[in-house]
């Protein structure tokens, strides 16, 4: 569908060609307690145009949506069934340098979680910690030890 659509765009003669949004994913946060408002959380976003993709995850509360969306909408859409609905605010735990800055940690958080803050990532991509550590011993300088 998306070559021939496309390819139908591009040899279109009229003017008013739609500008399509581009392909993302979007997480969302749902509480959802049983199979009823699973469903209808899924069956409220199949139906947004540009969907591609719905997967579900109770456990998580996580509702992930891939396609030609608009993030806001999704979660309108979401909020209209009558959950109480956010952006997905959690990054995997071994992805952050420091996971237990503050206000990384919630408790609230799935197993293996934190909250995206920035205090969880260093002040400066350039500076990695381990090629400090690394530079501190030499052994081909015995006397460039900076610890000792």
């Amino acid at each position: 569908m998306g070559v021939l659509h496309y390819i139908v765009n591009f040899c279109s003669v009229t003017s008013t060609r739609s500008k399509r949004k581009p392909m993302q994913t979007v997480k969302i946060k749902v509480k959802m307690d049983c199979d009823g408002c699973e469903r209808r959380v899924r069956n409220a976003v199949n139906y947004i145009e540009g969907v591609q993709t719905v997967e579900v995850d109770r456990k998580l509360s996580l509702v992930t949506v891939t396609g030609n969306v608009d993030p806001n909408k999704v979660l309108k859409k979401v909020k209209s069934t009558g959950k109480n609905a956010e952006f997905w605010p959690y990054i995997p735990q071994h992805i952050v340098h420091y996971p237990h800055a503050s206000g990384a940690y919630d408790k609230r958080a799935p197993s293996g979680f934190v909250r995206n803050v920035v205090q969880a990532f260093p002040a400066s991509s350039n500076s990695v910690p381990e090629e400090y550590f690394a530079s501190l011993f030499s052994d081909d300088n015995v006397h460039a030890c900076s610890v000792m």
